[in-house]
């Protein structure tokens, strides 16, 4: 199967910037950690048909955990498209908002 095209939603990419300004800011032992890990992530997203674990089956929502970041990529799959919605705390209480 040939890699998929990734695509991110609005809210996505402003949750990033926020998120990666943070980590910058507070995690001075590993300041590039999460680009590092939404890099990998964004690779796996375009290199795997279904990868994470489904999350909102009315959605078709999967989730991907950044391992050492432990933040979660939600992302939906259009034909040749792995569209991610959002990314979000896994020590939240809740998921995100999902379109």
């Amino acid at each position: 199967m040939p890699a998929a095209r990734v695509e991110l939603s609005e809210q996505a990419r402003a949750q990033i910037r926020e998120i990666d300004a943070w980590w910058r800011e507070n995690r001075q032992r590993s300041p590039d950690l999460f680009g590092q890990e939404v890099d990998k992530a964004l690779k796996t997203l375009a290199d795997t048909a279904t990868p994470g674990v489904l999350y909102d089956g009315r959605k078709a929502v999967r989730r991907l955990l950044l391992e050492r970041s432990h933040y979660h990529r939600y992302f939906t799959r259009q034909t040749d498209v792995q569209y991610v919605v959002a990314v979000w705390s896994a020590f939240r209480g809740r998921g995100p908002r999902l379109l």
